[in-house]
């Protein structure tokens, strides 16, 4: 039986790759994004002429009713769901200090990159939880969080909580779902080439060459894809609860 894939923030970026890699995988890949299919047919053509199966959901993921609708599309076009990724996020509007942060501001990021994880995972948690299993699960769900988990930016702490927010979800989700068969990972990307990173390209083209990161040089989304693809693959049948650093050793402390 060929098992479905659902990628929130798929339209570019980590997102993208890591469906385009599933994809690869042999996965049938749902496809969410806030944008239009029309706006965003250029990927999706793409991904499918790789041979790789494409079934497109707009969607806002911060609004309830929009994921409830992602379940519901998806299960009524593939029967089944057996991996969640929860990748859709978003920076703060503007880099301000942590004094001067607006709740607007915080409101938002929480609102999108936290809050909406919490309610898609528990939504197709109790999808995943009604499935007969495959290969002695029923599905894997993976968060990705960011180096910002653990890492202070105080020009965006919004941010950084909210990324805080996702790694206690991995937890807490890994905790309940074990005894139902699913499986919860967690993949920390350090500094990738992503449009949210090429506001600051100059900052960071400076951090690699001064050597702050052990791997000296940029990560690529499909650094990102990579590891995804692993934690779904039948690799980690006895591992739940995880993270992964994408990040070029930049976790690594050193003197």
């Amino acid at each position: 039986m060929k098992k479905t894939a659902i990628i929130t923030g798929a339209s570019r970026g980590i997102g993208y790759a890591i469906a385009r890699q599933l994809g690869k995988d042999g996965f049938n890949v749902v496809l969410v994004a806030t944008g239009s299919k029309e706006k965003n047919i250029e990927a999706i053509e793409k991904l499918e002429k790789e041979g790789i199966t494409v079934f497109y959901i707009q969607a806002d993921v911060s609004k309830s009713e929009d994921r409830l609708k992602i379940v519901e599309q998806t299960v009524s076009h593939f029967n089944r769901i057996d991996v969640l990724v929860n990748n859709a996020g978003v920076a703060p509007l503007v880099r301000a200090d942590l004094l001067e942060m607006s709740e607007e501001s915080f409101d938002r990021v929480i609102n999108i990159n936290t809050k909406s994880n919490m309610f898609l995972t528990q939504a197709v948690s109790k999808q995943m939880i009604k499935q007969e299993p495959i290969e002695n699960r029923k599905g894997v769900i993976v968060n990705i969080s960011s180096c910002s988990s653990v890492v202070s930016s105080t020009s965006r702490g919004e941010y950084c909580v909210s990324k805080a927010g996702i790694s206690m979800l991995t937890t807490l989700y890994a905790d309940r779902l074990a005894s139902e068969g699913i499986l919860v990972h967690e993949v920390r990307p350090g500094v990738i080439a992503t449009d949210m990173t090429s506001k600051v390209q100059e900052k960071y083209d400076k951090l690699i060459s001064d050597g702050l990161f052990p791997i000296a040089r940029w990560g690529k989304p499909e650094d990102v894809a990579n590891a995804v693809s692993a934690l779904v693959s039948d690799k980690f049948l006895y591992t739940t609860g995880n993270y992964i650093d994408v990040d070029g050793g930049f976790h690594i402390k050193r003197l």
